[in-house]
């Protein structure tokens, strides 16, 4: 059943999903290979990096409303129980700043970032 699930989210991605995507499939060429719309535990989380333990999930404003958050942060505490980090982007930043989500992704991943 969460297959089936996960199945169904990877075929309609948000806009922002697929923005992040086309980015973090760039990183396959440093190492870091990442998953979409993942299952873990019973959770689909939206990327998962599962060499680093790192799951990133793009919210959507529905995410600031008081009983989301609540269920977000049990959700993330059991990941973190289960070894994960969890890192947290609003849509707005995807589509406004990509560059800098991209950076915060490679700093989380413990990656070398070079100057140009």
């Amino acid at each position: 059943m969460v297959n089936e699930i996960a199945r169904n989210l990877r075929e309609t991605p948000t806009s922002s999903e697929k923005r992040l995507w086309n980015e973090l499939r760039k990183l396959r060429a440093s190492g870091y290979h990442f998953r979409r719309q993942h299952p873990i535990e019973g959770f689909i989380v939206d990327f998962a990096c599962l060499s680093q333990k790192l799951i990133i999930e793009v919210d959507g404003a529905q995410h600031q409303l008081p009983e989301n958050s609540r269920s977000d942060a049990m959700r993330d505490a059991r990941l973190q129980w289960l070894g994960y980090r969890v890192l947290r982007i609003g849509n707005g930043d995807v589509t406004d700043h990509l560059d800098g989500v991209v950076l915060e992704v490679l700093a989380a991943l413990g990656a070398v970032v070079k100057q140009e």
